[in-house]
């Protein structure tokens, strides 16, 4: 179940953000800058948050390539998780890059990162390739990837 509204990230979500990407990814945490610098890019990105009770529980961002979308980020804060926020900001990622008109969207997980990957397949996801050591300490990322309905 749902407990939070979705909406477009602006720059005052910013500093809200970086404590829940440090705590989510603290090997390798985006800085305000890169989140201000995807942020600068309206006409490839699309970047929302998910909100509760006026405060971010979660993010996700989508990049428009000339070819394909990719999902660049996305986290739901620890007390939201296993809640259907996950799946809500998927989808709204995933109805973007049809609305851009693309036939397919990728990503890249932890190859160590189950629930995520779940959450994928369960999305129509497949697992299509593997960058090896891509992530900090040495795991694989997982290449995935779906076809977009337009």
């Amino acid at each position: 179940m749902v407990t939070a509204s979705i909406e477009r990230f602006r720059w005052w979500h910013v500093e809200e953000v970086l404590p829940l990407e440090r705590q989510l990814f603290p090997a390798e945490p985006w800085t305000a800058h890169h989140f201000w610098s995807e942020l600068g890019q309206t006409s490839t990105r699309h970047y929302v948050v998910a909100l509760s009770e006026g405060s971010v529980v979660g993010y996700a961002g989508l990049c428009d390539y000339p070819d394909e979308a990719f999902v660049q980020t996305m986290a739901v804060g620890p007390a939201q998780q296993g809640r259907g926020l996950g799946a809500a900001l998927l989808a709204n990622l995933l109805e973007e890059a049809v609305r851009r008109g693309q036939t397919r969207t990728l990503l890249e997980v932890r190859a160590d990162n189950e629930v995520a990957q779940r959450l994928y397949t369960r999305n129509g996801f497949r697992k299509t390739g593997v960058r090896r050591g891509y992530y900090p300490g040495g795991v694989d990322a997982w290449v995935m990837e779906r076809a977009t309905r337009v």
